[in-house]
């Protein structure tokens, strides 16, 4: 199998200091996910996931403001202007991780719907998908989505309604899963995996987070991301190979900037 890690944070200080995280990058390509998107959360990690996509073939970045991390910015106009300058670079394949965050921030929502809207303008000047965060928030966060109709990307880690996914594809979006889908208590999730038109169906880890089953509660990396494609087959009634061809072959297209060979 050939993997996509569509979307991961391998600059985080989980994964120990710079030379334990190349270590762990070097692992993970040599065991068979080829492709990883590092998704920025500031300028500063947005920097350091182009620094190593720069440094290692089949790694690629996004650049974005998280809903969360814009209320710990103190100049976010400043920020947003880094964002848009460092989208420019060459191994940037999207804008984000950008979306809304109502679990931890219920306070001043209209805060985060402006910079998302903002960053979904960005997209669209730069014609480039997007990769959404979406927690607790799905009506406004598709409310959002869809007054900007040129623009398409994918809903990350999705823990939305069936509804909500059938209404997504049918507007030109993709759908990712991560290692939430092994989890026991994610029966609802599960019939949705099954649910997704192959041509949209995409795989993550959101690593360091979301480790999938029997390694839950560890600190996830990609190399774990074999379990979330045997879940997905099983869900799918298919392989984990056939798995592996249809994200990979959806990533290249929705991430047009990747060099990817499939």
């Amino acid at each position: 199998m050939i993997l996509f890690d569509s979307h991961a944070h391998y600059y985080d200080e989980k994964f120990g200091d710079e030379n334990e995280r190349r270590k762990i990058i070097s692992d993970v390509l040599s065991f068979g996910v080829k492709y990883v998107i590092n998704a920025g959360t500031t300028p500063e990690t947005t920097r350091q996931a182009i620094s190593l996509a720069e440094e290692y073939d089949g790694i690629y970045a996004s650049a974005g403001l998280h809903p969360s991390d814009i209320y710990d910015i103190s100049d976010i106009d400043a920020a947003f202007n880094e964002i848009a300058l460092l989208a420019r670079h060459e191994k940037v394949v999207a804008i984000g991780e950008i979306g809304l965050d109502y679990h931890w921030h219920e306070e001043n929502k209209e805060l985060q719907k402006y910079w998302f809207s903002r960053q979904m303008e960005l997209a669209e000047e730069l014609s480039l998908p997007v990769i959404i965060h979406d927690r607790e928030a799905h009506g406004d966060c598709i409310d959002i989505v869809l007054k900007y109709p040129n623009v398409k990307g994918v809903f990350h880690s999705f823990s939305g309604s069936r509804e909500t996914a059938t209404e997504l594809v049918k507007r030109g979006w993709y759908i990712s899963f991560s290692g939430v889908i092994t989890f026991k208590n994610a029966t609802r999730l599960a019939e949705i995996v099954g649910a997704v038109p192959s041509d949209r169906l995409l795989i993550e880890t959101d690593c360091p987070y979301l480790t999938p089953h029997p390694f839950r509660g560890q600190i996830n990396n990609s190399t774990y991301m074999k379990y979330t494609a045997e879940k997905m087959a099983e869900l799918r009634n298919t392989t984990p190979k056939e798995i592996s061809l249809l994200t990979l072959q959806n990533a290249a297209r929705l991430f047009s900037k990747t060099d990817i060979s499939v």
